[in-house]
């Protein structure tokens, strides 16, 4: 990302897309009404063509003269007055084998038709090029008791066609600028917007703020279940010493220190630990307790350190759990979510940490729904905004990581690259 990028505040960057996107949206629309236009006057010309063919070939005069021994003396006046009343490019009558008997530029006259004559009488219409150039025409058989007498060619070309919406372009044209403007005003009024609530900070900025905002929350969620679990086991400790009931206040209390001091100990062991992302293991441990949801953390001590900023891991490895949980308190008996750092095997010096649980799993309609912003499947409130998987894969995509969905049992997959020596 070059610096200039970086140092574009998100307003103006909000700006910039919704503008090109009101540009890309219009160009996109006055493309589909020419074309249109093309298509309905290309429809008109086939139809114009069918019919003064069909009603050409259907007089008794056309197919007398075909007969002639000059079918041209009566044919090609015939066929200038058509041309001249119906403004059509071309008329011309021809012979059973296609040879012309009238054309509009009287030295084609006895040379070959240029075009597709069917094999069987039959009307035909098409595109081809001709001496005229690209040209919309329809053939129709001229027949005199049941016998083919010759044919009927009648035409548009291409450029007549088009002249005919050039003159709708202007109206084409003030369409699309009226929407434009509309696009620019809305691109300013939400540039305005976002300069409301963000001022002149950059993108990147305004996500941090928000990884940090999500880091205090979980973090701060892990460690009041954490507090409270503390507090209970020592109010029932304290109870128990009162009613002299020593050995079992003393059991309590050494059940709490064994569990913690066995996650401690993991996160401890690992090299390259960051001591936030232990204590928020600790206190989701505890939450995972407080709500009957079996809890495992495998760590492995070889495990790479993380590329990420601690306020940025805690975001990642915190959203994942917290959607664990929910999804593992929803799920019926045995409810469990696991947690697991290590390495990849592909590649040894890269992260991965991966968040399963014994949830339903994401419907295959959601799975790319489910990292949009704003986007939840959570009842409204403080547990449903519906930023935590998009804040999620914007930070992993930011650190040139990998965020992956599998199933059986549902997974969430973290990798990240090797952090640089």
């Amino acid at each position: 990302m070059s610096a200039k990028t970086q140092r574009g505040s998100a307003a103006s960057r909000v700006f910039v897309v919704v503008a090109v996107s009101a540009a890309v949206i219009v160009a996109a629309l006055a493309a589909v009404l020419v074309l249109d236009a093309e298509r309905s006057e290309r429809n008109e010309a086939e139809e114009v063509t069918r019919a003064v063919a069909s009603s050409l070939a259907s007089l008794p005069e056309v197919a007398q003269s075909l007969s002639a021994p000059d079918p041209s003396e009566a044919l090609q006046p015939l066929a200038a007055d058509v041309m001249a009343q119906t403004g059509l490019d071309f008329v011309t009558i021809m012979t059973p084998d296609g040879i012309r008997v009238s054309h509009r530029d009287p030295a084609e006259i006895g040379r070959h038709y240029l075009g597709t004559i069917p094999s069987t009488p039959s009307v035909f219409t098409e595109e081809f090029t001709g001496t005229l150039g690209p040209s919309v025409r329809t053939i129709v058989p001229v027949t005199a008791e049941g016998e083919l007498v010759g044919w009927v060619s009648v035409g548009v070309t291409i450029g007549s066609i088009w002249s005919k919406i050039l003159p709708r372009l202007p109206f084409v044209v003030s369409i699309a600028l009226a929407l434009l403007a509309a696009g620019l005003v809305g691109a300013w009024l939400a540039r305005r917007t976002t300069r409301r609530v963000a001022g002149d900070l950059p993108a990147g900025t305004i996500r941090d703020a928000v990884a940090s905002y999500e880091s205090v929350r979980t973090l701060g969620e892990a460690l009041r279940a954490q507090t409270h679990e503390h507090g209970n086991r020592m109010h029932t400790a304290v109870s128990l010493l009162e009613l002299g009931r020593t050995g079992e206040a003393i059991e309590i209390l050494t059940e709490t220190s064994r569990q913690s001091q066995e996650l401690v100990d993991q996160v401890a062991a690992r090299r390259g630990g960051d001591p936030t992302v232990g204590a928020l293991l600790l206190g989701k441990a505890a939450q995972a307790r407080e709500r009957g949801i079996e809890w495992s953390a495998e760590i492995d001590p070889d495990a790479p350190r993380s590329v990420l900023s601690p306020v940025d891991a805690v975001s990642v490895v915190g959203n994942l759990i917290d959607n664990a949980m929910d999804a593992a308190a929803a799920a019926e008996a045995p409810r469990w979510v696991r947690v697991v750092f290590g390495r990849t095997p592909s590649s040894p010096a890269s992260l991965r940490m991966e968040v399963s649980d014994s949830g339903t799993g994401v419907p295959a309609a959601l799975r790319e729904r489910i990292y949009e912003h704003g986007f939840t499947t959570k009842p409204g409130g403080a547990e449903g905004r519906g930023v935590g998987l998009a804040l999620v894969r914007s930070i992993v995509a930011s650190a040139g990581g990998r965020l992956e969905l599998r199933d059986d049992p549902t997974a969430f997959v973290v990798t990240l690259p090797a952090r640089p020596t």
